[in-house]
């Protein structure tokens, strides 16, 4: 970290951070390095690189240079002492719990949390003897039991947009001796930085913000280097959930521009918010920066500002989710987020689909529900498109 590259402001690191010029052709962008393997030399220098006595390259599924790149460039702006690349956000997710847990384990969780990372905790982990049981802040330290191991959490959560406070998690951990980890794809380095409020490990689906251009599928972890080397073993050489090279230029492509599409995703989804909070037709909007939202003063304190993301609660239910969703010009009905176009889903039917009746009544997941994934277009006509469907939704509702 001691290259100016990797100094300077967030803006600064955003754009320079890992990206050094080719050692060997001097190009300025990152080369997209397309090989699966490595020429090792000889027998006793292949040996000491897949020991680890030495570093270096030698199979693209564990580590190549275009991937190392994206790795330090969010490593940078999270503050970390290193990353890992994966294939996908749940290839990060699942890498990171089946690396670090073991039979006998319990994972505390604060709700609500993506459809699929709830799906990994309540299906797929028990499998393998890790349970998981959600717990709310006010009695997380209380439900720490002997066999809890790890606290995990998302911040701003997916698709409620409700807020947990990073500082009482961390702190929690440390007392305990936990681990200590959060998804914060919605808010992105540039809003939060899940390390600096005592977190052991961030997680980020990069496909979303970090590319920002809807055109690829990542996800990446950072943290500490001790807990890296497992994720990294264990999700990337035995597990193999990899990250292209392809795939990583283009998330590193996505990432120089990270504060500017963030500064434009944050100021359109206010507009849209305050625009939807009074339309007919429309029982309740959930956006952190609203002074009345139940975590508003944590969001202001671990935020910089409340992210591109706004979910609204139509009064009809889901036809009017279902007619709000046909109405809409400029928000594509279409799950992910983060794109530098505007998106719009919903969760019960989509991404929140395969969670039961209960989880979903008690992670208000309704079926008026629109998850809206705010882009970088006009402002204005945003707030038009918006308006006109409420219009469109609320005669469903009369």
């Amino acid at each position: 970290m001691s290259d100016s590259r990797h100094r300077g402001g967030f803006a600064t690191r955003a754009v320079r951070a890992g990206q050094e010029p080719d050692a060997v052709t001097h190009a300025h962008a990152t080369p997209i390095v397309q090989t699966s393997t490595f020429v090792l030399g000889d027998l006793e220098r292949g040996e000491r690189l897949f020991s680890g006595e030495e570093h270096g390259d030698v199979y693209s599924r564990i580590g190549n240079p275009t991937v190392r790149a994206l790795e330090a460039k969010l490593a940078s702006l999270e503050g970390a002492e290193g990353a890992v690349a994966f294939g996908s956000g749940m290839g990060a997710i699942a890498a990171t719990f089946l690396s670090l847990l073991r039979a006998g384990d319990e994972v505390l969780f604060l709700g609500p949390l993506y459809g699929g990372t709830r799906g990994l905790l309540d299906e797929l982990l028990p499998r393998f003897g890790v349970s998981a049981r959600r717990v709310d802040d006010d009695t997380l330290e209380d439900a720490i039991g002997p066999a809890t191991r790890m606290l995990y959490v998302e911040s701003p959560t997916n698709p409620t947009l409700a807020i947990h406070d990073l500082d009482l998690v961390g702190m929690v951990a440390r007392r305990h001796g936990l681990l200590a980890v959060a998804d914060t794809t919605f808010a992105t380095p540039a809003l939060t930085r899940g390390l600096e409020h005592g977190l052991d490990l961030v997680i980020h689906s990069a496909t979303k913000y970090l590319s920002g251009h809807g055109d690829v599928l990542a996800g990446i972890v950072a943290g500490r280097t001790e807990l890296l080397e497992a994720i990294r073993m264990e999700g990337l050489r035995h597990v193999g959930a990899t990250l292209t090279p392809l795939a990583a230029y283009l998330v590193l492509r996505g990432m120089r521009t990270l504060h500017l599409r963030m500064r434009a995703h944050c100021d359109n989804a206010r507009a849209v918010a305050h625009a939807l909070r009074a339309a007919p037709g429309v029982r309740h909007v959930h956006w952190p920066g609203f002074t009345d939202h139940p975590r508003h003063d944590v969001a202001k304190r671990q935020m910089a500002d409340f992210g591109g993301m706004v979910a609204v609660e139509l009064d009809g239910g889901r036809a009017a989710a279902a007619a709000f969703l046909g109405a809409l010009r400029l928000f594509d009905d279409a799950v992910s987020l983060g794109d530098v176009a505007s998106l719009a889903c919903h969760p019960a039917s989509t991404t929140h689909q395969l969670l039961s009746a209960d989880v979903l009544r008690q992670d208000g997941v309704h079926e008026g529900l629109v998850r809206l994934s705010v882009g970088v277009e006009d402002g204005d006509d945003l707030v038009d498109d918006v308006l006109q469907a409420t219009a469109v939704a609320a005669l469903v509702s009369a």
